[in-house]
């Protein structure tokens, strides 16, 4: 057998059919295409909003957990007794971190912690004439907040550091700030549960992107929100950890729950729905490639056995004079190559400049989300296996027709 040969042949049937190479090509061509543009838009929106959940959430938060499960003082006197009690109420304890400031002051010493923000929480109403609306304050260390958060960059208007010199200042959040039809600059009452009024001037406004923070929350200094709760100066309700590395907060949890006692909750357990939602996201980008691929090696499948089919007569010749079975079958897995290797390239660019276009693409999520084109994920990876499908799919799709192609009778064929 001498490729040569066979590659001039084969080379020849293409060049003499170009519309018929032209059409076995494109249908290559268009298979990756939609396959790199689809696997990058859902990539990417998963990449998005994976990163939209983990920026307004800490790595670990710990926190007292305040629950009606206590023992009564029925059940303490007589422990192994059964005993009924109706209606039991909830202790009225303190929600607060004992020791809160050093312990966060101890946890941020650990080489493997980005950053520490201690806060005290707590919900309230915003007045902004007759009709309350609901929200949440969170007292903080605006600077310490900032590097956990990067409030910094999320301010829309105002500055974070003007919450510095104004002590009764706060940070609003975009939507919240909307539905108050509120500003910079303009002066609110805030009331607690307890019924303590405070007279507080926005300073800035934030967005996270994300209503159900910035629908709700507020950042205020930890020194106004402790004066108007009536609170000490250490008294301090979460403390929200960064960690370098996110994996290892999973673990760091368990291990400051059984250091210091209090509930702490991981960036995982706290995006539980989140994550859960990820998983069948990512299925359906399995699902979904899996299935453009298959649809495509069926089109390529086809293309090339009526290739085969159109050059019978062609086969017979080479048969008739002098050529084996492996020929032919080389032959036709040179021309699949070929066209597997350019109808593949042609769907990598054509995949890659829609892809690029739908990224620059403006994009309105409203307020759900602060997104302003559409999140395209460009992965090498996505690229070379479409390489690799478009040539290996025209190699099997070659191969299968041109092997049932060299067992036939020339005489038969040519006989008519």
């Amino acid at each position: 057998m001498n490729l040569g040969i066979s590659f001039q042949i084969a080379k020849t049937h293409l060049l003499t059919k170009k519309s018929q190479t032209l059409i076995a090509m494109l249908g290559v061509t268009f298979g990756i295409a939609m396959f790199l543009i689809m696997i990058s838009v859902i990539s990417g929106v998963n990449k998005f909003l994976e990163d939209s959940a983990l920026d307004a959430t800490p790595h670990v938060r710990i926190y007292k957990e305040i629950t009606s499960n206590h023992p009564s003082l029925i059940e303490e006197a007589n422990p192994t007794n059964f005993n009924v009690i109706y209606h039991q109420l909830p202790k009225n304890e303190l929600s607060n971190i004992k020791n809160g400031l050093q312990i966060a002051a101890s946890i941020e010493k650990e080489p493997s912690v980005l950053g520490v923000s201690p806060q005290i929480s707590s919900q309230v109403f915003f007045n902004k004439g007759p009709i309350p609306v609901a929200g949440q304050i969170a007292g903080v260390e605006v600077l310490k907040e900032d590097k956990l958060y990067n409030l910094k960059k999320r301010m829309k208007s105002g500055s974070m550091e003007a919450l510095l010199s104004n002590p009764n200042g706060i940070l609003m959040g975009k939507i919240l700030a909307r539905n108050l039809n509120v500003k910079v600059g303009d002066k609110i009452t805030v009331t607690t549960p307890t019924g303590s009024l405070k007279l507080v001037k926005i300073v800035g406004i934030y967005g996270f992107g994300i209503q159900t923070v910035d629908g709700v929350k507020c950042y205020a200094n930890i020194s106004m929100v402790q004066e108007i709760l009536q609170k000490d100066k250490s008294y301090v309700t979460d403390i929200h950890i960064k960690m370098k590395d996110s994996q290892a907060a999973l673990n760091y949890a368990k291990v400051l729950k059984n250091q210091y006692g209090y509930k702490t909750q991981d960036w995982a357990e706290a995006n539980s729905a989140f994550l859960a939602g990820d998983k069948i996201r990512n299925g359906m980008v399995i699902i979904v490639s899996i299935t453009l691929l298959v649809v495509a090696g069926f089109g390529i499948y086809n293309i090339m056995t009526m290739n085969v089919v159109s050059k019978m007569k062609d086969i017979a010749i080479l048969k008739a004079t002098g050529f084996g079975g492996k020929d032919i079958v080389s032959i036709f897995l040179i021309q699949s190559i070929i066209i597997g290797f350019f109808g593949a390239l042609l769907g990598i660019l054509f995949g890659f400049g829609l892809s690029y276009a739908l990224s620059t693409m403006p994009f309105d999520a409203g307020d759900f989300l602060d997104i302003k084109t559409f999140p395209i994920l460009f992965q090498g990876k996505y690229y070379v296996m479409g390489m690799a499908f478009g040539i290996i799919t025209t190699i099997i799709a070659g191969y299968m027709p041109a092997r049932k192609a060299s067992k036939i009778d020339p005489v038969a064929i040519l006989r008519g």
